[in-house]
């Protein structure tokens, strides 16, 4: 995969020519200061207008808590030109948008949003999703990691906010312009109606495919995401890199590379979806929901906050040993 491949899956790139066939959205620029804070890996307090100071909700590795638990009050950074015109942005498209960077939107995240979703209507929204979020500091920091040519800035996002029924997203896998395969896009879910619909599905993606997608896209090879609402049409939802670096669903990328049954479909691309709530997985983005901390002493990933934990336990077992001493020795006797 060439980074230029990347590079025309950009939303900014993308959109323009597709525009008519998706949701309506904007794209503003993400001034350096803006993510110089989203990336700042320190206390998190969320700037955007609704409060100008904020308390403290997490604290960088090398801090730890005060005896007497207190929080410290700090005031957020504040960028108003930046805030007035994404506020705008939120007007213009009704008041309640979804946001994303280039490549990916903050859906693992969602977890410490409120109301648990990704709908929001103010910067302070979108900065608590984008600083919780693993996919949104890999836009910003690798998004040519599996580029084999491996510095291109990442706007903001907004989108109308649309309410999409899960059941109803698809994912369409292209190679040489023609469509070899769509997955039902959460995997993890059944959905009966999907089932049973799936002639309806196919030939609904395909005629959208070649009336407006085939030969108008930059690379002959990509992945594109749709949605079909419940009167039958066909929205542009997302297009990817044809590679690793994107999720394949229920196919494996060895197959799609390769072709092998792929390409014995001779009537049209290959489908999966789930079948019964017996092939029911969990979400892949529950793990985001534990702090990372945890996950890597679990793995075992790193060494030293495994020392850390060892060091801290030590330290607790022994406080606890020299307690129970001092009340022995004060006991009555």
């Amino acid at each position: 995969m060439k980074k230029e491949q990347v590079v025309n899956c950009q939303f900014s790139v993308w959109y323009p020519i597709f525009k008519k066939h998706s949701i309506k959205s904007v794209i503003l620029p993400l001034p350096q200061n803006v993510i110089d804070y989203l990336l700042d890996d320190g206390t998190l307090v969320v700037s955007g207008g609704k409060r100008h100071k904020q308390t403290c909700l997490l604290c960088c590795n090398d801090q730890r808590w005060s005896d007497d638990d207190t929080t410290t009050t700090v005031t957020a950074p504040e960028f108003p030109e930046f805030t007035s015109k994404v506020l705008e942005a939120i007007n213009a498209l009704g008041g309640r948008v979804f946001p994303k960077l280039n490549w990916s939107a903050p859906r693992d995240a969602n977890w410490i949003a409120l109301n648990s979703s990704l709908q929001c209507d103010s910067l302070s929204d979108i900065f608590l999703l984008f600083k919780s979020s693993d996919f949104i500091t890999h836009d910003l920091t690798q998004p040519f990691v599996q580029c084999s040519d491996q510095d291109s800035p990442d706007p903001l996002v907004l989108r109308k906010w649309s309410e999409l029924i899960p059941g109803g997203e698809y994912r369409c896998f292209v190679k040489e312009n023609k469509l070899i395969a769509i997955s039902q896009r959460d995997y993890t879910q059944y959905y009966p109606h999907v089932l049973k619909q799936e002639e309806q599905i196919c030939q609904a993606v395909q005629e959208f495919f070649s009336q407006h997608i085939q030969y108008n896209f930059l690379d002959e090879d990509f992945v594109f995401d749709v949605y079909r609402d419940s009167q039958g049409k066909v929205w542009l939802i997302d297009l990817n890199p044809f590679g690793e670096v994107t999720d394949s669903l229920l196919f494996s990328w060895e197959e799609l590379m390769s072709g092998g049954e792929i390409a014995q479909q001779q009537d049209g691309p290959a489908f999966r979806c789930t079948t019964s709530e017996v092939t029911v997985q969990p979400s892949p983005c529950l793990s985001y929901r534990i702090p990372r901390d945890f996950v890597d002493l679990s793995r075992g990933e790193d060494a030293y906050k495994l020392i850390d934990f060892l060091k801290l336990k030590k330290s607790q077992q022994e406080e606890s040993e020299e307690e129970e001493e001092e009340e022995e020795e004060s006991a009555p006797q």
